[in-house]
């Protein structure tokens, strides 16, 4: 009995580590009101205020994307998907004009557009 709760243990905390789907720090705007739709894929936006300067990540990876990159890699991975979503996840001082960008990428590809917010 307690072997197997001990590889139950083992299997949960190994699966809880790949649940994450939003590894960078982003700070949201607030929201009172939230979506139960499930995305497929995430673009997340980081604004390096000091710098002046975005980057751009899909799917909570580390390793930031150029802008020009993104439209292909939401194709690669929504391709086959019956109704493709996907979230945006934009820190809270990225400028509209940059979250704006991403969403023609969707309107040109027909995808639905999830805006991630925090709750209230």
């Amino acid at each position: 009995m307690t072997d197997i709760v001990f590889l139950l243990l083992i299997f949960f905390l190994v699966t809880s580590t790949l649940i994450n789907p939003n590894a960078l720090k982003l700070l949201l705007p607030k929201s009172t009101g939230q979506v139960a739709a499930k995305a497929t894929a995430s673009v997340s936006i980081k604004h390096y205020i000091d710098r002046g300067t975005f980057s751009y990540h899909i799917n909570g990876d580390q390793e930031p994307v150029r802008f020009s990159e993104i439209e292909e890699r939401l194709n690669e991975i929504l391709n086959d998907e019956e109704d493709p979503t996907f979230s945006i996840y934009a820190d809270e001082t990225v400028p509209i004009s940059e979250v704006v960008k991403i969403m023609n990428i969707a309107k040109r590809n027909h995808y639905k557009v999830i805006l991630a917010t925090s709750p209230e």
